[in-house]
């Protein structure tokens, strides 16, 4: 099964996941999130299949999270408008997003990339 990994190569979360990923030997198609943004069924479709809040998806500490001020916005915000953010700029986006097409991680945490990849990828 092809693995996406959206990322953004300058972020160091992301730079750790993909390093963990090579040393495991794992293949991974790269999507740099800021280049080429995730259109809003995208950002609709991995977060149905991730099981996961949409704030999830929500790069918090990010500068342009800040400036536009979505901390106060988000609890009062519609899905729809939670999607029509994240697809407006790749920078909102929490990453890297690791999926086989069914399966989505968000973030990098090594002990739920091994759950990932136990669970059978």
């Amino acid at each position: 099964m092809a693995l996406t990994l959206y990322w953004y190569p300058k972020c160091g979360t992301c730079r750790k996941a993909k390093k963990w990923l090579d040393e495991h030997g794992i293949e991974v198609q790269t999507v740099h999130l800021v280049d080429e943004p995730l259109t809003k069924e995208q950002l609709a479709r991995l977060h149905r299949q991730s099981g996961l809040p949409l704030k999830k998806f929500f790069n918090t500490s990010g500068m342009k999270y800040r400036e536009l001020g979505l901390k106060d916005k988000l609890d009062r915000a519609s899905e729809d408008e939670m999607l029509d953010w994240l697809a407006s700029d790749g920078m909102l986006v929490k990453r890297p997003i690791l999926t086989d097409g069914e399966r989505v991680v968000v973030g990098f945490r090594e002990q739920e990339y091994e759950a990932f990849f136990a669970a059978g990828t």
